[in-house]
C-alpha cells in the first residue's frame, strides 16, 4: 500500500471509536522529496505525508488515502495534529454556509462582511452549546431558537 517514497519514512497511527464506528488513522511522513520532478513549484518544500483512515461500522469497511505537502521537517505527531486541525476548520466552514448560508452573502463592503462573520461564528458556537431540549441539526436548532426568541434568551445569558 506504501509506494517507495514513504521509506525511510515515520509512521503514527490512532485508532478512535466514536458514532458506532471504528476510525483507524495510519500517518506516514519522509522528508524523502527528491524524486518529485516539480518540487521547485512548492517553496519551502521539506516532506511528504500520507494519510490512510480505515472506517469500519456495522462490518463495512472503507478506506480513503489522502496526501499532503509540507513546508515542515518530519514531526509525525504535528503532522497527525495539523492534519486533523485542518478538517476541524473545514468543518466550521461547513456548518456556516449550511447553517447560516454564509457563501450566499451578498454583502460588499468588507467591513460590514466581516462583521457579519464573526456574528455567525458567535452564533454557531452558541447553538453548540444551547439545549433545546431534542437533538436536532444545527440549522433545526437555529429555527427552534429563531421561533422562541424570548425562552432561550435567557438560556444564552446563562451560557
Amino acid at each position: 500500500m506504501i509506494g517507495k517514497c514513504f521509506c525511510p519514512r515515520v509512521e503514527h497511527r490512532t485508532i478512535e471509536k466514536a458514532h458506532g464506528q471504528t476510525e483507524i488513522r495510519e500517518y506516514y511522513q519522509t522528508e524523502d522529496v527528491d524524486w518529485i520532478a516539480d518540487k521547485k513549484k512548492w517553496k519551502n518544500l521539506k516532506s511528504i505525508g500520507m494519510v490512510v483512515t480505515t472506517t469500519k461500522k456495522n462490518d463495512i469497511e472503507s478506506t480513503e488515502i489522502r496526501y499532503f505537502i509540507s513546508s515542515l521537517a518530519v514531526m509525525i505527531l504535528l503532522f497527525a495534529k495539523a492534519v486533523r486541525g485542518h478538517w476541524a476548520i473545514e468543518s466550521m466552514h461547513w456548518h456556516l454556509d449550511v447553517t447560516f448560508r454564509e457563501d450566499s452573502c451578498k454583502t460588499l463592503e468588507s467591513t460590514a462582511a466581516q462583521n457579519l462573520n464573526i456574528l455567525r461564528k458567535i452564533a454557531l458556537s452558541i447553538l453548540k452549546v444551547l439545549d433545546v431540549g431534542k437533538k436536532c441539526s444545527l440549522k433545526r436548532k437555529r429555527f427552534i431558537v429563531c421561533s422562541n426568541a424570548s425562552i432561550f434568551l435567557r438560556k444564552i445569558m446563562d451560557i
